[in-house]
């Protein structure tokens, strides 16, 4: 039998400007964590795959993939991992992600403030072009473990690019957190069934997420932007990254277009749903 779908009563639209203009203070101020999804940047319209779907797609077109792993990304750069080689996987993402997204006015706006992290959950480098400008923060980003013979699961990369000491991540004023890997500045992707297998049977102890993350996330709460939980792995990320920090977290949401896997989830994790348009709370963050 299935699950019941969740009830959510939105507040008004005049309400959730004034929950979220006071989110954008506590965020100003240094206590919520943007959690930035690919819907950001794809308001600006980039020319590379800005969604699961759309990946997926791209997979599609250089790629003939088995009717299984149409329309599924993961699914999709296994398949080629598996029938080819890791290397054309990372070619493929290289290829995807080969134009540059410019950073959107919210990058540039994040850029300017002192935050001690920044999510960021896909795998364009719009968030460290926006940040180029200081010297004072640092770059940490999920590798996949596929043939390295590492006992590593992330790197650690400076504001020019160069990879160094995780001790380093504790003097950087703000930590861009990639935790999917991204084109820039190593070209580092987990986007593999196989990546996230390791990934997920480790996640729930915490291991994947980085000491830094964990130690700057405590006590404070994240803001969902651009974000969708409409698939399981992304899902889990969003649960397991906002685990042991502060009891409320926020999503910015179009509720006409939430899938009931995502009702569920914005119910069972107490995330305050805010029914803003995407580019209205944008506006607000900018004006805050």
């Amino acid at each position: 039998m299935n699950a019941p779908v969740p009830q959510i009563d939105f507040a008004a639209p005049a309400d959730a400007e004034a929950i979220f203009s006071g989110i954008v203070a506590r965020l100003r101020g240094g206590d919520v964590i943007p959690y930035l999804g690919p819907g950001v940047a794809e308001l600006a319209g980039p020319a590379v795959p800005m969604n699961p779907e759309a990946l997926a797609a791209f997979f599609g077109t250089r790629v003939a993939l088995p009717r299984r792993a149409r329309g599924n990304a993961w699914a999709s750069a296994q398949h080629i991992e598996s029938t080819r080689h890791r290397a054309t996987v990372t070619a493929l993402m290289a290829d995807a992600f080969a134009t540059p997204v410019a950073p959107t006015a919210l990058h540039r706006h994040l850029a300017t403030l002192p935050l001690p992290l920044i999510v960021d959950s896909w795998y364009d480098g719009a968030m460290r072009s926006a940040l180029a400008a200081r010297s004072d923060w640092g770059e940490i980003q999920g590798i996949t473990r596929a043939g390295i013979g590492e006992d590593r699961w992330y790197r650690f990369y400076d504001a020019a690019g160069q990879e160094v000491d995780r001790a380093q991540a504790k003097d950087w004023t703000t930590i861009l957190y990639k935790p999917h890997g991204s084109v820039a500045p190593a070209k580092n992707f987990l986007i593999s069934d196989a990546d996230y297998v390791e990934v997920l049977t480790e996640i729930d102890i915490q291991t994947p997420i980085p000491d830094e993350v964990k130690a700057r996330r405590t006590g404070r709460s994240f803001l969902f932007l651009g974000c969708r939980f409409n698939d399981q792995l992304l899902r889990t990320y969003a649960r397991q990254l906002s685990k042991r920090s502060a009891d409320i977290h926020y999503a910015v949401v179009e509720p006409d277009a939430l899938s009931k896997n995502e009702l569920r989830f914005l119910v069972s994790q107490g995330l305050m749903p805010l029914a803003i348009p995407l580019p209205r709370a944008i506006e607000l963050v900018l004006a805050g």
